[in-house]
């Protein structure tokens, strides 16, 4: 298996991005060298002043700014200040629902400041009139990979908008019904829900109950999602489960996403990631689990320390007892 993604959803999400401009013909049309011939001469007279231009120091120096100032290397450089805009937030009453919440999530992964306020005030507004359109879809996994947890958290409050999920207790024992006896696909999004509702304070420990008790069923995308389920709870009775089902699943994709759910998926914190790194130096010494396993454990150590260690436990653990504790 290869390297884990952050943040899978039931359903593949189709991929967005910005548009940019592009050149249109139609079927019988083609382009006339002959037309832009002008252009051609314009360009070369402008060359040649550009070059003149660029022979001074001062001109060089500037251009030497400029291009420092574009490159895609260094530390970031703001466009603008990374705040909700009094147009911005003055055109929001003229939208749609939709496009409300796809331009604040949006703002909200770039950190834009009032971003996570404007939906929490407007969320409630936006039950029942959210449709998973493609770009609605890639903005919500984008915030799930986010690493900002409350950029996580405004992904998770729209994904439950869209699905209508009220968050009651009631909500958690249809769905608890439907992981019990429905299909494998409505169990699937059924454990997903219950994580999140969860995370939003839906009796978690309730939540908590019913998750780690899919973890014994006998197919394995079941345990998978519940485990997803689990990470997006992100409770602190949540670690156990997930490191158990990390070291003793016999699903390599189990394992796997129990160990991302530890190491960098979901909603556990950076203090509760940082807690279970004891058991994955144990882990690492574990002569029972097998090569990729081994590979996962230091893979997720590396996640939760932002340390660049060989997969040596020896190291690691000369690490943790000097400066990891």
């Amino acid at each position: 298996m290869h390297s884990w993604e952050g943040d899978p959803r039931p359903e593949p999400v189709q991929e967005y991005g910005t548009i940019r401009p592009v050149m249109n013909l139609k079927p019988d049309q083609s382009i006339d060298p002959q037309a832009g011939s002008w252009r051609i001469l314009f360009a070369v007279a402008a060359g040649i002043l550009l070059a003149a231009f660029f022979a001074t120091g001062n001109a060089r120096a500037t251009f030497e700014q400029i291009t420092k100032l574009l490159s895609v290397q260094g530390k970031p450089e703001a466009a603008s200040p990374a705040a909700l805009s009094e147009h911005e937030i003055e055109s929001l009453e003229h939208k749609t629902p939709q496009q409300q919440a796809e331009l604040l999530l949006e703002r909200s992964v770039n950190h834009y400041e009032g971003a996570n306020d404007q939906i929490a005030t407007r969320v409630d507004g936006w039950w029942g009139k959210l449709k998973f359109t493609p770009r609605f879809n890639s903005l919500i996994t984008t915030a799930l990979n986010s690493n900002d947890l409350r950029v996580r958290a405004a992904g998770i409050e729209l994904d439950l908008a869209a699905m209508g999920a009220v968050k009651a207790p009631a909500t958690v024992e249809r769905l608890a019904q439907q992981v019990e006896a429905g299909p494998q696909s409505q169990r699937v999004w059924a454990l997903w829900e219950l994580g999140l509702l969860g995370n939003r304070g839906v009796v978690p420990e309730r939540v908590n109950e019913i998750l780690v008790g899919q973890l014994r069923d006998s197919d394995p995308e079941i345990r998978h999602w519940a485990v997803e389920g689990l990470a997006y709870l992100g409770t602190n009775e949540t670690i156990a489960p997930l490191l158990q089902e990390f070291h003793d699943d016999p699903s390599p994709m189990v394992r796997e996403r129990a160990g991302c759910s530890l190491a960098q998926s979901g909603m556990l914190t950076h203090e509760q990631r940082r807690s279970v790194i004891p058991h994955l130096l144990d882990y690492a010494d574990d002569a029972s689990l097998d090569a990729q396993t081994h590979v996962w454990v230091y893979q997720a150590l590396r996640d939760i320390t932002g340390q660049s260690l060989p997969n040596d436990s020896s190291s690691w653990r000369g690490w943790y007892s000097t400066s990891g504790s």
